[in-house]
């Protein structure tokens, strides 16, 4: 990484770390106020989120979201599902994930900013859900195995990243065959220049760095996506849409050693449940791990 690129991305969690704090601090504060918004325009944060949704959340949770859009809303999660959310934040879209996938199911929260990533876990203890995980990281090096997840969502945070087609690489690598992409991110027409996205706003704030219509499904094609599909919701700026964007990594029907495993809708694969993780076990337990994939002649890649 480039100086400038190291400079952008610490610029970026400073951003995101002073919005932490102000959540935190606010929730502290006396005279039972409680958590003070980050604030943002109409354009972004809470307000895009339904009131039945933000019902029941910590209030930490509602007031640290600074998202373009309800990436939840048009994920399609389901019972069982394995959701990682890329920025996660103060987990607004982790807990709702969490919601919908059931107990059955996992939601992960992905961030590199240690005051974030301190304001999702007391979030997700008030929320009361075990089935939330929260991991330090970027979001162009996941700590996640291939082939282990079935959505990937992210609400304005792909836009901030200095190396888009290491997240979009990343993206494809940890989801498993036949599972598919939920993203809000802001987005710019295809006329727009470099330099007149930047005339727009800057770059901590989702505008700067957000890629055109063209270039993100040239990115997302390039790291092997198919179905894409990139849907504008509403304006941010001039020529600056939050949008919508699916995708899905192709399913395969190759067996043997090293095949990427198919899973089934309790997360299971080849007689292996929370297959291809440190977790999995044989669904058998009177045969084990090796002794199951074996018998079903499927494996799991790097």
């Amino acid at each position: 990484m480039n100086e400038q690129s190291s400079d952008l991305r610490e610029t970026v969690r400073q951003r995101y770390a002073a919005a932490a704090t102000a959540v935190t601090e606010g929730a502290a504060a006396c005279c039972g106020s409680g958590p003070t918004a980050v604030e943002v325009d109409a354009n972004f944060g809470s307000g895009l989120y339904d009131a039945d949704e933000r019902a029941g959340l910590p209030a930490e949770a509602v007031a640290a979201s600074l998202g373009c859009g309800n990436p939840t809303a048009v994920a399609e999660l389901r019972d069982g599902d394995r959701v990682l959310d890329l920025g996660s934040g103060g987990g607004i879209d982790v807990l709702l994930s969490a919601r919908r996938v059931g107990p059955t199911g996992k939601a992960y929260g992905l961030d590199m900013t240690e005051e974030m990533l301190a304001l999702a876990l007391a979030n997700a203890k008030k929320a009361g859900v075990g089935n939330v995980e929260v991991l330090k990281g970027t979001i162009e090096t996941i700590p996640l195995p291939a082939n282990t997840i079935d959505v990937v969502i992210s609400n304005c945070v792909i836009n901030l990243s200095v190396d888009k087609p290491a997240v979009f690489a990343e993206m494809f690598r940890v989801l498993r065959p036949g599972g598919r992409i939920g993203i809000s991110d802001v987005v710019a027409d295809d006329a727009l220049t470099s330099a007149q996205r930047a005339e727009r706003g800057d770059y901590v704030g989702c505008i700067a760095g957000a890629l055109s219509f063209a270039e993100y499904r040239a990115g997302l094609e390039a790291a092997g996506f198919t179905d894409v599909g990139i849907t504008p919701t509403h304006a941010v700026a001039d020529g600056m849409h939050s949008a919508i964007v699916r995708a899905t990594k192709t399913a395969t029907t190759a067996t043997g050693p090293g095949a990427p495993a198919a899973h089934a809708a309790d997360g299971s694969c080849c007689g292996v449940s929370a297959c291809c993780t440190p977790a999995e076990e044989a669904v058998d337990p009177a045969v084990g791990v090796d002794e199951a994939k074996s018998a079903a002649g499927c494996g799991c890649t790097s």
